[in-house]
């Protein structure tokens, strides 16, 4: 089982095996050309509602969790090609967001592990 990381979309020099845009709407100021990428999971990020709602407000950020991994849960196929990669080998997860702490990447990185230990 390969490690799995978590990147800014905009620091992504030098990451390591298969990577993956996480986001659902593209990073603003990021040229599609300028990234290498093994694929853009849009259906694996948090919905539109669930985004909205959580506006990257730190308070927030327990209950965004519990929300987020439900929506996880609901749609396995979504992270699929996720565990597959991790599989495989490493694989880092890009994100747009400004916080490093309390964003979707670092869900859906704690849910993949949870899903891979089992």
């Amino acid at each position: 089982m390969g490690t799995i990381e978590i990147r800014r979309v905009y620091e992504a020099e030098d990451v390591k095996g298969a990577v993956f845009l996480v986001d659902r709407l593209w990073p603003r100021g990021v040229r599609k050309s300028d990234l290498e990428l093994d694929g853009w999971l849009r259906d694996v990020a948090p919905s539109d509602d669930l985004r909205r709602w959580f506006g990257h407000r730190p308070e927030r950020f327990a209950e965004f969790t519990e929300r987020y991994r439900r929506e996880l849960d609901e749609h396995p196929d979504a992270v699929r090609p996720l565990l597959e990669a991790a599989r495989q080998g490493p694989v880092t997860l890009l994100y747009a967001a400004r916080d490093p702490d309390h964003n979707q990447a670092v869900v859906l990185r704690d849910h993949l592990l949870d899903r891979l230990s089992r």
